[in-house]
């Protein structure tokens, strides 16, 4: 169960998360310098491999088990017309991800991932962040801590991901409360909207962010976030104090971790950025956290999708890493 009872409770329990093992770390990189290819010839696979040694506690690793946790909440903003889509739309496609039809149960399905998604509390959407904060800091918990108890402590990997109508206009004024700047900074089109609808939304995001400006990180995420969103931080966390590294979505995911980053210096550290997502403003809040994404392909679904196709990625470095044979194992000269 979480440990914590408050936001209070949460913030300090941030403040003492494990780092990587030194040893493993010390101990990847040695054999990476002696496996049977030119010095850096595998690229990012070299990195990535040695980072998930670290947060591993082993030199030479395997991902076993990886899980794929999909959150979704409903937003009470979508009354100001923010999205292409009515809410219900959410409760709807929570039953598509249960049966299996969705396009991250395929993408688990190849990276061989187990897939599980939770529903918090459809029928009662946020408020209207430009009227009143989002959430209390009751709800708030709540939702940081269904998103800590989904992570299985055997987990190898984590991806989290997310369903919510309304969510990109969260996540933009999330960023923009964070990082400064003009909402239209960090407002997109999300799920599709036209001009005038931009328009609205960036109105909406420039309102909330007024109205909620806070020091606070955490504060950010109850007043202008979702329960989704505090789901995946919490299961970020969760998976950081069982050192499990997480493989960070798109726009939306990566504006609920960057509250962590923002409420604790090195609270990503076992976080790696799966992909560069279509919608507009995600490489500027990336760059923000300091994340290099695995892969860039267009994708714009959410769900947890491209970071789910990242798993395969970060397999294909970690086995590299740990099946290659070393020069003095296959009696190959080494320069």
């Amino acid at each position: 169960m979480a440990a914590f009872s408050s936001l209070s409770e949460f913030r300090a329990l941030l403040a003492q998360m494990p780092a990587p093992d030194s040893q493993a770390l010390e101990g990847a990189e040695a054999r990476n310098g002696q496996l049977t290819k030119p010095p850096g010839a595998l690229g990012r696979l070299e990195d990535l491999a040695i980072w998930y040694a670290g947060w591993r506690g082993s030199d030479q690793p395997r991902v076993g088990k990886r899980q794929v946790i999909v959150f979704a909440g409903n937003h009470g903003v979508t009354a100001q017309g923010v999205s292409a889509f009515p809410p219900e739309v959410t409760v709807q496609m929570v039953a598509n991800f249960q049966h299996g039809g969705a396009a991250v149960n395929q993408l688990s399905r190849v990276a061989g991932a187990e897939m599980s998604v939770h529903a918090l509390d459809l029928d009662t959407p946020t408020a209207d962040f430009t009227q009143n904060a989002a959430m209390s800091e009751a709800e708030v918990v709540a939702a940081l801590t269904t998103g800590w108890n989904a992570v299985d402590a055997d987990s190898e990997v984590l991806v989290v991901g997310e369903m919510g109508i309304g969510n990109t206009t969260s996540a933009a004024a999330i960023a923009n409360a964070l990082f400064g700047g003009e909402a239209s900074d960090w407002t997109g089109r999300g799920t599709g909207i036209d001009d005038a609808g931009l328009s609205v939304k960036t109105r909406v995001v420039a309102e909330g962010v007024a109205r909620h400006a806070s020091e606070d990180a955490l504060e950010v995420l109850r007043c202008l976030g979702g329960r989704e969103l505090a789901a995946m931080a919490g299961a970020i966390a969760s998976a950081r104090a069982k050192r499990i590294p997480v493989i960070l979505d798109g726009f939306i995911c990566s504006a609920a971790a960057a509250c962590l980053a923002q409420a604790q210096d090195g609270a990503l550290d076992h976080v790696v950025a799966g992909h560069l997502s279509q919608e507009g403003a995600h490489g500027k809040l990336l760059a923000a956290l300091n994340k290099n994404p695995l892969l860039a392909l267009n994708m714009r679904l959410g769900e947890g999708s491209g970071a789910t196709l990242a798993i395969n990625v970060l397999v294909a470095a970690v086995e590299c890493h740990s099946g290659m044979a070393t020069f003095a194992e296959a009696g190959v000269a080494a320069g």
